[in-house]
């Protein structure tokens, strides 16, 4: 049986004020989630605080981003290590954010989820199709390409040690969400690339959905046999909103 996971990504969002707030709010009702693991993402900015106002609470945390090297002359970048001294649990790679705006290639991609298991986080590798993929129908080519970057360079067993985050592109912050029924399918298909390596890595890999899951409509999400959770960008901002769909993964 695989647990439950829920990981509210903020994106480039917040203030010292604003995330105390949402973060009192999150512990205050974090009581009623029994089964599911509930992680908050927050920029590297905030994790001190972060880490401070979680210490005694059931939420881990984790970041959005790091960087493929160690350390050195890379302006502006943050290191696995440097994550590691807040204590980080999670790390989001290959955000379509990341891959869209800022030039990320599978291989940079399958390289962040390398460097982040070797310093002990655990990735959250986020996988999907654009609008213009969706509608061409290459949907599965495009997310067994970018799964089977990790699996090439890492091996298959490397993916016990990760979550997959499927994010259909088209439906990130547009409102526009699949259907629970696409999203099993695409999320079937994935662990299916992964079965055809190792059957026994696919069965028990958590496979998140990520493509605008809200407090409307996590119920029937969650209740679909592949998805085991949810990657939630703004509904992750509301304290109540958030509590909604971790509750619903229970």
């Amino acid at each position: 049986m695989r647990q439950p996971l829920v990981a509210g990504n903020w994106k480039m969002n917040g203030s010292r004020l604003s995330i105390k707030a949402l973060l009192d709010g999150i512990k205050q009702g974090i009581g009623g989630v029994t089964k599911a693991e509930v992680v908050v993402c927050a920029p590297y900015i905030y994790l001190p605080d972060v880490a401070s106002q979680l210490q005694d609470s059931p939420v881990v945390w984790g970041a959005q981003n790091l960087s493929t090297e160690a350390a050195g002359a890379f302006t502006g970048e943050i290191a696995a290590s440097m994550l590691q001294d807040f204590h980080c649990r999670y790390v989001i790679v290959g955000h379509s954010e990341r891959r869209a705006l800022y030039g990320e290639s599978d291989e940079i991609v399958a390289k962040k989820f390398a460097v982040a298991r070797a310093a002990g986080l655990k990735a959250i590798l986020c996988v999907g199709e654009t609008l213009a993929e969706h509608e061409q129908g290459v949907t599965e080519s495009v997310v067994a390409r970018q799964v089977q970057a990790v699996i090439d360079l890492e091996g298959v067993a490397a993916l016990a040690d990760g979550v997959i985050a499927y994010e259909p592109v088209w439906a990130i912050g547009t409102g526009k969400t699949a259907t629970p029924e696409q999203a099993q399918d695409i999320h079937a298909f994935i662990r299916s690339v992964i079965a055809d390596s190792d059957a026994g890595v696919a069965d028990k890999l958590q496979i998140l959905y990520g493509g605008s899951m809200n407090a409307a409509n996590a119920a029937e999400l969650l209740a679909q046999a592949d998805i085991d959770g949810g990657l939630i960008g703004g509904a992750s901002l509301k304290a109540e909103d958030f509590l909604t769909i971790c509750r619903a993964a229970n």
